[in-house]
C-alpha cells in the first residue's frame, strides 16, 4: 500500500482563516495550530483512503462475505472458542 504522503517533504508556509474566537482560545492553551492542523489533515487524508478502497474492493468482500457464510471460516474446525 502507498503512504498517504511524503513524510520526509518539507514544510510550507501557507494562509489559513480561521475562526477568530476559535483562535483565540486555542492559542490561549498554547496549542501547536501547526501540528494540530497537520494531524487532523492525516486522519483525514486516512479516512477517504479507507472508503476509497472499500468502495474499490467492495465487490471481492461481498464475494469472501458469502464465501464464509455458505463455507465457515478457514480453520473452523480447529477454533476452541
Amino acid at each position: 500500500m502507498q503512504p498517504l504522503y511524503d513524510f520526509d517533504a518539507p514544510k510550507k508556509a501557507t494562509n489559513l482563516s480561521l475562526n477568530s474566537d476559535l483562535l483565540k482560545k486555542t492559542k490561549a492553551l498554547n496549542i501547536n495550530l501547526s501540528a494540530t492542523l497537520e494531524q487532523a489533515l492525516k486522519m483525514k487524508l486516512k479516512s477517504i483512503a479507507e472508503e476509497k478502497w472499500a468502495k474499490n474492493n467492495k465487490n471481492a468482500i461481498n464475494a469472501y462475505n458469502d464465501f464464509v457464510e455458505e463455507n465457515g471460516c478457514f480453520a473452523d474446525e480447529f477454533r476452541e472458542f
